[in-house]
């Protein structure tokens, strides 16, 4: 198992749900870089749960110790460590999954990968939870790419089949992608947050979840970052992506849609602009190709499944017994995970970045 990802700024998180605490290791900071931890703690409380009718009841504040590689206010330019306790558990909601094995989730394959001395309680390793030390790194990664004017945000593209309005890539405005930060539930069409919340509870009263997709958008970003083949921005955004628990699908620019396009409607066409900037009259290529920034805003869209912890009765097997078997999950979960995992993808989406930055 490797829980590391990057070649400059790389990041290494550890810890469990149930565990003493999670947290990560980020080096490749740059010395003397100035944390603004109030702009961190923003982002921290995002994808806290315990919050509203959207995530799970279980309440953790969330707050990261910083242990090494930041002194006097500023990085030191050694490996920075921050710590995050897990303060409220309930582990003997668990007690019977060591061998009962929830449907879609990772006990089974998880039980067979480490040969059964995997964390089981609240999905250990597995769990969402440890995707706060991944906002912990995204909020440091968004502060040093802002200093060279790139702008990250996210924002709930559908619940289920109600959709909201798709960011415009000739209009957006770093004014807007950071007012999603502001959001509850981030939305452009605000009319749509009363039908998603009752949507949202009626799952939640049925014992079920739901699922939805994330747009988001990073602009400023300019042309020639990237490399073709293994280093492209696609396939180093799809890895981080695809680490995000939940997250089963990703699609950069008009995405699988393009395939229905001639290659007349799908190019997107170059142009100067008035002040003399290369632009592209569209973006079907979500501002990706050959791998390659081309200066337009990198615009994808990730698929993220209902949340598979749900109390109705579901078929399983008890891995003990060998047998078939039901199960009622109990204990405290999300009804959707859509909101919280909004500022986890910005994150990987800076991390990821930021690292392509660095090894150009």
């Amino acid at each position: 198992m490797t829980a590391t990802f990057g070649k400059q700024f790389t990041v290494t998180i550890f810890g469990e749900s149930h565990g003493v605490g999670i947290g990560v290791v980020i080096d490749g900071i740059p010395a003397g870089t100035e944390l603004d931890l109030e702009e961190i703690a923003v982002e921290m409380k995002r994808r806290a749960p315990g919050q509203n009718v959207f995530s799970t009841p279980r309440k953790e504040d969330d707050i990261p110790e910083i242990l090494s590689g930041y002194f006097n206010g500023r990085t030191t330019g050694t490996p920075l460590t921050a710590l995050i306790r897990n303060t409220n558990t309930k582990s003997k909601d668990y007690s019977s999954l060591k061998s009962v094995m929830r449907p879609g989730q990772a006990d089974y394959p998880g039980h067979k990968r480490y040969d059964g001395f995997q964390d089981y309680r609240g999905s250990g390793h597995f769990s969402g939870r440890i995707t706060a030390a991944l906002v912990f790194a995204g909020a440091i990664a968004k502060q040093i790419l802002a200093e060279k004017g790139i702008t990250i945000g996210a924002h709930v593209a559908s619940v289920k089949d109600i959709m909201d309005d798709a960011l415009d890539f000739q209009t957006v405005t770093p004014e807007l992608l950071k007012s999603f930060q502001k959001q509850e539930l981030p939305l452009l069409n605000q009319e749509l947050a009363l039908p998603i919340e009752h949507l949202v509870r009626q799952a939640k009263a049925d014992g079920d979840s739901v699922g939805g997709t994330i747009e988001c958008m990073a602009i400023g970003l300019p042309a020639g970052i990237g490399n073709p083949f293994f280093d492209s921005i696609e396939s180093v955004l799809a890895h981080l992506l695809f680490s995000v628990p939940a997250v089963k699908g990703v699609e950069f620019g008009t995405g699988f849609q393009i395939a229905q396009l001639y290659g007349s409607q799908a190019n997107d066409a170059y142009y100067y602009d008035q002040a003399q900037e290369v632009k592209t009259k569209s973006n079907h290529n979500g501002g990706i190709t050959g791998g390659i920034s081309n200066g337009m805003p990198i615009q994808f869209k990730v698929a993220v499944k209902a949340p598979a912890s749900i109390s109705q009765k579901q078929e399983t097997i008890n891995i003990d017994s060998q047998e078939n078997a039901d199960l009622e999950v109990v204990g405290r979960h999300d009804p959707i995970i859509v909101p919280r995992a909004i500022p986890v993808i910005e994150a990987v989406t800076a991390i990821g970045i930021l690292d392509l930055l660095l090894t150009r």
